[in-house]
């Protein structure tokens, strides 16, 4: 035996004690550490406090409202808080909410996906770059800028469209259209798709760049071409970081308010037809009658604004479920 490898070998490191690795574990092992540990901990407990707040504030106020409310909260066609007795319910507006959301989103994803694969793996780097920069902008765009743009650019310019879903699609019953402008749903759901759809790109975008690369070597080296790396590899590692982005996108279309208010043309009823003027949304109902409306139908549009405060609390916590089934896209869970 070689006496001096054996002289040569480094003594093994000492094992902690048992008070270090507990402290180690609380990762509190030093002051700095202490002082960063209570300050994360007490900005999550304040948050929590403020949602708490929120919630109990909302709650509240919706409960006075509620209880004088003469029709069904929940099922009624009509608003009117500043009658004896008053009659509202959201059944109208959250309709509205959700068949715009829904035309956003059904919009959105999809052209978002294949940006963001054009962007991550076909787009030379030079090209991908401004490409991302730019989509990057449209997040930054004020939402009242988009509801100018759409009712000076957008709405006289959907004529066309709404003429040729009538003629070839009309007999579906949902894209009839009877004339008049083109202030409806869809085109509230167009608005919305390009307000979400830097959202939805920018993190497929991170989701799909950390497809590991040896699955795609891999891939490549059994023959497949470029597409079907990004089906059998690509596409099936981000799915989940897709849906997660596509739920944040769908939060941000439930509570879009300005331009939704700036487009649409209010009505309290259900149009079968999405190009049919009309319809509403919470949030847009609430922009648009919050100042003139009394100490009664302020606690009638909180009662609505409760609604719409759940739902978005149900759609980001699903988003975050989500997210939390990979540790990679989560790092509350590394």
């Amino acid at each position: 035996m070689d006496t001096t490898q054996i002289a040569d070998t480094p003594p093994p490191a000492p094992q902690p004690t048992a008070t270090e690795q507990k402290a180690a574990a609380r990762g509190a092992t030093r002051p700095g550490d202490r002082i960063f540990l209570a300050l994360s901990r007490g900005s999550g407990i304040f948050l929590l406090v403020i949602m708490a707040a929120i919630a109990v504030f909302l709650t509240y106020r919706a409960s006075l409202a509620i209880s004088k409310d003469e029709a069904n909260f929940l099922t009624a066609f009509e608003w009117n808080t500043s009658v004896l007795p008053p009659k509202f319910g959201i059944a109208v507006l959250a309709f509205g909410t959700v068949v715009s959301s829904i035309v956003a989103m059904v919009i959105a994803v999809p052209i978002a996906v294949a940006i963001a694969l054009f962007l991550t793996h076909y787009a030379p780097r030079r090209l991908s770059g401004p490409i991302a920069y730019v989509v990057d902008l449209l997040a930054a765009v004020p939402s009242i800028v988009y509801g100018l743009w759409g009712a000076l650019i957008l709405v006289p310019n959907m004529t066309g469209l709404f003429g040729w879903l009538d003629e070839y699609l009309g007999w579906t019953g949902i894209f009839s259209w009877e004339g008049g402008a083109p202030r409806s749903m869809l085109t509230v759901g167009i608005l919305l798709a390009i307000m979400i759809l830097p959202i939805i790109t920018n993190v497929s975008r991170e989701v799909f760049r950390q497809t590991p690369q040896m699955q795609e070597e891999a891939a490549l080296a059994l023959g497949a071409t470029r597409w079907e790396v990004i089906r059998m590899a690509v596409i099936p590692f981000g799915r989940s970081g897709v849906i997660s982005a596509s739920m944040l996108g769908l939060g941000r279309a439930l509570g879009e308010t300005m331009a939704v208010a700036t487009v649409l043309s209010p009505t309290f009823d259900i149009q079968a037809s999405l190009l049919d003027p009309g319809g509403g949304t919470f949030a847009q109902n609430i922009a648009s009658k919050f100042g003139e409306a009394n100490e009664f139908g302020r606690d009638a549009l909180i009662a609505s604004g409760l609604v719409l405060f759940v739902i978005t609390l149900l759609v980001n916590g699903a988003a975050r479920a989500i997210i939390a089934r990979r540790k990679e896209y989560s790092g509350a869970n590394a």
